[in-house]
């Protein structure tokens, strides 16, 4: 399809504006290569229904009601033929415009269904699969049991429709993605395209639409002023949007910025590179906020981790919830025990041992597999259960944590010392889970999303739930001495990469409220897999796949200080939300921090590849963490001081009143993901025969002298509290040697008190010379 041509202002590179047709317009031409072009045009509504959309044919539009002039400059992004900043000014010069929104559409034609659409955090694959239920995690019917060629099915979600013939439309608005952003790769054209916006212009957030025909051969994305959607995406429901396009009068405008590419992509991993390496190009970033030093972090996490050890009819442990139930793995069962073990508190380590004979002695079935939880009274909590399938269930996800954590205790016990204390019992348990999972992929070539644990039949199979697995396999194999684990760690990665990764752009199923959804657990997770085989291997082919998992980590996380509402609690809060990271695309609202994990695999990606943007994605994570952390004068959960709750809610999926308000209650895993980040990151991390400098911490560092192999560090601390700041300096040499597990433990501390700088000089070994 074509339109008339449409006079351009185009801004060249060396700044003289010239007067085009859209056909010799760089930015259509760029366009031309995925088949498409761009207009621009008004659309007038009855509440949020379409009546008349105008589209601009020149700089001008006469409208029914008024007049309207459209100004547009396109830059090329300096050093990029393939990038373009466009600007469209919409001006109403004359008359009245009533119940109207602007818009600018990308048409392309000669489309497939098998491209690969993304919108970061709520859309990957088009979500073009099976779509069951009308709510929150809906139940799974009967064809999804022990099936082992069940499709990918997800919740209800905004989608492109996986049945023929039938037209789709996804409606957005710009607050439902991590980044605004919509993005596509054409295997057939072998191209990638990527636009980005900003959140929003005063007449609100922007809207982001992705419309489909029935014949599937033409797509349109459009980014309109505002967003006017039909209905608004809940958690695996709908309801009305409640959305108004404003009345004009004459003088009134708006401008719409938007940022293009169009480049070469030979697969879905290079568009998801090209993403992470794009994601905060058009959004200002303002000042990360250095408020609570991870110490002060860990010192409030640990003290609410201890008042909350039980003992119970079903045993004693460290309660991962706010009743008495335990759940083990995903919202931090046996993973909050780990930054209780590190105090080396006689204390606190025979609480965990008392927890992990509780978890080993209760919790393991007869095929090795664990179930998923017990009741405080003793009774064992089965999941996903269908009526016709009485087998208990439990999650692959809990099954594969469980492996990773029982591999982290005990590396943690022999680090600090206490080899003694290990009881042999914990070591049958994990060697059982080991075999377990090498089993299931010797026998199904995958891990599933549901398992029996007494029979260890996969009972619901798919999903990418068994993400975590490869990272306890790989542990396991050298703890243990078993090489065939290892081999199936390989080859489980391998799998999950291609099926998922290459082939499908997502991963996703591995948590217990969704139904195998696309999330973000399961890509962090996986990367947690894939740097582990790293640490095992030294294979760097794996390290190449941890940057492309990485990148879609990255997808899931906010890349940008969203706006929130001036009457909400983040609004007043005034808290910079860059870095909170998105749950699912059927849980749509962001979190603070990973679920559950500190993310010192980004850490670990930035030693060994020299690359800042992933340790720089880890800072806002960790920083979009503390500004959700319950504090004096900082009041988020209205809970215990240091508390935390897990929703981050950027979006009206939870309606209009929910945007920016926290829920007045607290989420452990969220205080146990602070703990492991305080624990596992550096507060300061330094190459000493270079200089290299990144901090993590809350405090501000700089390198103020290098002299006879020593560096003197300047370290300011900004915030209220005193802080104890781990610094962790090496040669650049030595950060090609992959990263122990327990290596935080030899990481020295420094002193700084609330509002102080002091001056510390590191020696060339990495000693602190005060």
């Amino acid at each position: 399809m074509r339109y008339a041509l449409l006079k351009w202002s185009v801004l060249c590179l060396l700044g003289s504006a010239i007067t085009t047709s859209a056909q010799q317009l760089p930015v259509n031409q760029l366009l031309q290569q995925l088949n498409g072009t761009c207009y621009f045009s008004t659309k007038q509504y009855d509440g949020t229904t379409l009546i008349k959309e105008q589209r601009f044919q020149s700089a001008t539009l006469k409208g029914e009601e008024g007049n309207w002039q459209l100004h547009l400059t396109a830059t090329p992004v300096k050093g990029h033929q393939d990038v373009f900043d466009v600007t469209a000014g919409f001006r109403l010069t004359s008359g009245v415009a009533s119940h109207t929104a602007v818009n600018v559409s990308f048409d392309f034609n000669r489309w497939h269904p098998e491209n690969y659409v993304m919108v970061p955090a709520a859309v990957y694959n088009g979500n073009r699969y099976r779509v069951i239920g009308n709510g929150y995690s809906p139940a799974y019917p009967d064809d999804m049991y022990y099936q082992p060629q069940v499709p990918l099915t997800i919740s209800n979600n905004p989608r492109l429709k996986i049945e023929k013939g039938e037209a789709s439309r996804i409606e957005l608005t710009t607050t439902n993605a991590a980044t605004p952003a919509m993005c596509f790769f054409s295997p057939a054209e072998k191209k990638g395209f990527i636009v980005l916006t900003t959140q929003a212009t005063p007449q609100g957030n922007n809207g982001l639409t992705i419309a489909e025909n029935a014949a599937k051969d033409s797509c349109t994305f459009s980014i309109s002023a505002p967003a006017v959607r039909v209905l608004a995406p809940g958690f695996g429901d709908w309801h009305a949007s409640g959305d108004m396009a404003p009345n004009w009068k004459a003088g009134d405008e708006v401008t719409l910025r938007f940022r293009i590419y169009v480049f070469d992509a030979s697969s879905i991993p290079a568009l998801l590179t090209r993403f992470r390496q794009v994601r905060k190009d058009l959004n200002e970033e303002s000042a990360l906020r250095n408020q609570v030093p991870m110490s002060k972090l860990m010192e409030l996490g640990q003290g609410i981790c201890s008042n909350n050890f039980i003992t119970v009819p079903a045993g004693s442990y460290y309660k991962p919830e706010n009743n008495n139930d335990f759940q083990l793995g995903w919202v931090s069962g046996m993973m909050n025990s780990y930054p209780m073990l590190a105090l080396n508190n006689e204390t606190e380590r025979k609480r965990v041992m008392a927890e992990l004979d509780f978890v080993v002695r209760r919790l393991q079935g007869k095929s090795g597999y664990f179930y998923g939880g017990i009741t405080a009274s003793g009774e064992i909590r089965p999941e996903k259960m269908n009526p016709h399938f009485p087998e208990v269930q439990a999650m692959v996800r809990k099954n594969a944590d469980a492996l990773l954590w029982l591999m982290k205790h005990l590396l943690l016990f022999k680090a600090q010392g206490y080899d003694a204390s290990i009881n042999k019992d914990w070591e049958v348990a994990a060697q059982k889970l080991a075999a377990a999972f090498t089993n299931s992929w010797k026998k199904h070539h995958e891990f599933g999303q549901y398992i029996a644990p007494a029979t260890g039949e996969i009972a619901v199979f798919n999903s990418t739930a068994g993400a975590i697995a490869p990272a306890g396999l790989a542990m396991a194999a050298r703890y243990f001495n078993r090489p065939e684990w290892l081999q199936t760690a390989k080859e489980a990665a391998d799998f999950y990469y291609e099926r998922d990764i290459v082939k499908q752009g997502l991963t996703g199923g591995d948590c217990g409220d969704i139904s195998q959804d696309a999330n973000s657990e399961s890509a962090f997770g996986f990367l947690e897999s894939l740097m582990a085989l790293y640490y095992h291997t030294r294979d760097n082919k794996w390290l190449q796949k941890a940057e492309v998992q990485a990148a879609l980590c990255a997808t899931w996380t906010i890349s940008y200080p969203v706006t929130f509402p001036a009457n909400s609690t983040i609004g007043k809060l005034q808290c910079n939300m860059t870095g909170a990271v998105w749950a699912s695309i059927q849980n749509k609202h962001a979190a603070p921090g990973i679920c559950t994990a500190s993310g010192d695999y980004l850490f670990k990606l930035f030693r060994a590849t020299g690359k800042e943007a992933y340790a720089a994605l880890l800072r806002d994570i960790q920083h979009a963490h503390t500004e959700a952390v319950n504090m004096p004068g900082h009041i988020t959960s209205n809970f215990l001081v240091g508390s935390c709750m897990e929703r981050i809610q950027p979006s009206d999926a939870e309606g209009r009143g929910s945007i920016g308000n926290f829920i007045y209650t607290r989420n452990s895993w969220t205080e146990t993901n602070g703990m492991l980040m305080a624990m596992e990151l550096p507060g300061i991390y330094l190459q000493t025969d270079n200089g290299r400098l990144f901090v993590f911490d809350h405090v501000t560092a700089k390198v103020t002298a290098r002299k006879n192999g020593a560096t003197t560090l300047e370290i300011t601390n900004p915030t209220a509290y005193d802080a104890a700041v781990s610094v962790m300096a090496e040669s650049s040499r030595q950060a090609a040697i992959p990263l122990a597990y327990t290596a935080f433990l030899k990481w020295p501390k420094v002193s700084v008190k609330a509002g102080k700088t002091i001056y510390v000089q590191v020696s060339a070994n990495g000693q602190l010379l005060h």
